[in-house]
């Protein structure tokens, strides 16, 4: 396992569900990371479910713990940009996660990670669509998601540069100086795409890296839609 560390950044809204597995996995994958949790006013058991994750002095020092370095802040007024921004601010370490709490990693390469982040501003990886345990069939959203790697993607459907923060990895420097839109009710990614291309920087989709990105029915990005 790659000992170079990393700040992990979750938003979350009532995600009891999927919380627990995304963190687990986080920590199945990375070195002694630090998670960061941005929660937005969730009253059901998600931040309860978080904390027992934290680190315990009697384990932490175990190579092979499920204790990590936890930190839970709450956010007011909430939008994504505004929530990100707080995790960059906040991330002791340079190297970056950002992952949605109801995705699960399936594949990681950090060594890979590393290295692009080196040529690019930001790397994305694949989602793979579930709802109750069933993958979803593509539509839209998940067209973009396909086998190959793709610098600068570019999406016909949407007409505008394409990158998706549910699962992405960044540079805590670059999104110091590039921070993403605090006014945006949605699309943070993809207008952030937009402006680093104005400045002639890039970003890479890299499908080595992968995660099953699971969904409710009353959402709308499982439907291919969001």
């Amino acid at each position: 396992m790659i000992k170079d560390q990393f700040s992990i950044i979750l938003r979350t809204k009532n995600e009891e569900r999927w919380i627990g597995h995304t963190i687990q996995s986080v920590i199945d994958n990375f070195y002694k990371p630090e998670i960061l949790i941005i929660d937005n006013n969730s009253n059901d058991r998600t931040i309860e479910i978080a904390r027992n994750f934290k680190s315990n002095p009697n384990f932490s020092n175990n190579e092979y713990s499920n204790y990590c370095e936890i930190n839970i802040n709450d956010i007011e007024d909430y939008t994504p940009g505004k929530a990100l921004n707080k995790g960059v601010e906040l991330a002791k370490y340079n190297n970056l996660m950002i992952i949605s709490s109801h995705c699960v990693i399936k594949d990681i390469n950090l060594d890979s990670v590393i290295e692009n982040l080196k040529k690019f501003s930001a790397v994305f990886g694949k989602q793979i669509p579930v709802i109750d345990g069933k993958r979803i069939t593509r539509r839209y959203i998940w067209d973009h998601f396909g086998d190959k790697k793709v610098e600068n993607m570019f999406s016909s459907m949407e007409n505008r540069y394409f990158l998706h923060n549910a699962f992405s990895f960044y540079k805590k420097e670059t999104l110091l100086k590039y921070k993403f839109d605090e006014n945006l009710s949605g699309k943070e990614d993809r207008y952030w795409a937009i402006e680093i291309r104005k400045k002639n920087m890039n970003f890479l989709y890299d499908p080595s890296h992968s995660v099953y990105h699971h969904y409710t029915p009353d959402g709308n990005t499982w439907k291919g839609i969001g």
